[in-house]
């Protein structure tokens, strides 16, 4: 089971949660779920991840260069990626005393989880609070 998220210094969150490999394929299922939910351009932060730098994603960019773009951190920086942070909330907000017994389970818990974070922007928010994201702030990016 994986799951990947966009943030916002605005607090928003949009999230996806699936089964299956991360690859190109899931990389533009993202992508198209996340522009459909703006109407102006969004700018995402993304690691160097192969899928993120393969040939169909950078061909579904060039389809969708007036909704979206994407800037990638330099080679092995996840201190740098305020979604990393997303990431080790979730692992630490995953219930102990109730583990999950299957996949279904353990996919239902981190959909709770991110949708319990999408009614808690002023969390979400901190995630840009740390030393090392500061310049998501300081650049002062169009973000949603």
């Amino acid at each position: 089971m994986n799951a990947m998220s966009a943030i916002s210094p605005r607090g928003r969150m949009h999230f996806m949660v699936f089964t299956e490999s991360f690859d190109a394929k899931v990389m533009c299922r993202f992508l198209d779920r996340l522009v459909g939910h703006f109407d102006h351009k969004a700018h995402l932060i993304v690691d160097r991840h192969s899928a993120r730098r393969s040939k169909t994603v950078r061909a579904w960019l060039a389809d969708h260069q007036d909704q979206i773009e994407l800037h990638f951190l330099r080679s092995y920086s996840p201190e740098l990626n305020p979604d990393g942070l997303v990431n080790a909330d979730l692992k630490r907000s995953l219930p102990h005393a109730h583990r999950a017994r299957n996949q279904a389970e353990l996919a239902a818990e981190t959909r709770r989880f991110f949708h319990r974070r999408q009614r808690q922007p002023h969390i979400v928010r901190g995630y840009f609070g740390g030393p090392h994201v500061r310049y998501v702030l300081d650049k002062n990016p169009m973000s949603f």
